[in-house]
């Protein structure tokens, strides 16, 4: 098995980051097997999403709607406001994904993308560990 963790700046501002270029540089000198993607972070997670068109946005209003934000709705309130909200979204969205990978080439559909979805803006660097099974 090969292994590589990635450092993203991700800022103090919820959003939704594209690691898509990233993975594939990995997988591509790997040749066939299967590759999988870890946050060791309890308020962000990993998506599989089409990028560009706004889905983006929608995700966060999504996850907005399913998980609000407001404070006096959770036990757990300490950090910046919404934080209760921030360490519910791994519920929602995988702290991990695994992508077959062939000739170097993951197998993602036209659109699809790899997203790290991150919510707490009192964390402004997350990790993303890549694991590639060869097979």
């Amino acid at each position: 098995m090969d292994s590589e963790t990635i450092t993203l700046e991700t800022g103090h501002t919820r959003g939704v980051f594209d690691i898509t270029g990233k993975v594939a540089r990995f997988a591509a000198i790997r040749g066939d097997g299967h590759l999988s993607l870890f946050v060791p972070h309890s308020t962000a997670g990993l998506a599989i999403i089409e990028t560009g068109s706004g889905s983006e946005v929608d995700l966060i209003d999504m996850l907005d709607t399913i998980v609000p934000r407001e404070d006096e709705k959770y036990r757990h309130r300490h950090g910046a406001p919404g934080h209760g909200a921030d360490h519910l979204i791994p519920s929602l969205l995988s702290p991990s994904l695994v992508i077959p990978v062939l000739a170097g080439r993951m197998q993602l559909g036209a659109w699809q993308a790899i997203v790290l979805v991150d919510f707490n803006v009192d964390n402004a660097v997350r990790q993303v560990h890549f694991n590639f099974l060869f097979g």
